[in-house]
């Protein structure tokens, strides 16, 4: 399990236009991560090709133990392009109230989790069921974060916080 951040909340390095503070005042709460990644509908997922060329996908997921779980088809772009490189960045759908995830995905394996993070899914997301065995045809990766940035548009400049890992 993934625990909070190794460091304490701090200003992302940013160019000097940005107007980002050199103050601890503002940063926002680890406590606040937790809330807007849990309670984000979609998550946009964006990998890397073997060519180099980006690649973005929205995704459903939840939030569990400070860790981004989301399942793709094992054949899928994404699931191909993190095989091959397992570094990711994710971030919730509202750019108003903004996280991003900078890290690394590793597949679940634990029945635990996966257990876990059905319930969950089936929780936030009507219709899906609430239990259910792995698919071999498909992958269900956690996000291990490295950084993760946070702010709120209405505040940017005071809200501006990072974490490290």
């Amino acid at each position: 399990m993934q625990k909070s951040p190794a460091n304490p909340a701090e200003r992302p390095d940013m160019p000097d236009g940005y107007g980002i503070s050199g103050s601890t005042e503002g940063l926002l709460s680890w406590e606040w991560v937790r809330q807007q990644m849990t309670k984000s509908r979609n998550y946009w997922i964006s990998s890397t090709r073997p060519d180099g060329r980006p690649h973005a996908m929205p995704v459903w997921g939840v939030w569990l133990d400070d860790k981004l779980y989301f399942g793709t088809a094992r054949n899928s772009r994404k699931a191909l392009n993190l095989a091959a490189n397992l570094a990711v960045s994710c971030h919730t759908e509202s750019g108003d109230e903004a996280v991003i995830v900078e890290g690394v995905v590793e597949e679940v394996t634990d029945r635990e989790i996966f257990d876990r993070m059905t319930a969950a899914i089936a929780k936030k997301y009507p219709g899906m069921p609430e239990k259910a065995d792995p698919d071999p045809e498909n992958i269900t990766y956690a996000v291990r974060a490295h950084t993760v940035f946070a702010f709120r548009e209405q505040d940017f400049p005071q809200s501006a916080t990072r974490w490290r890992f």
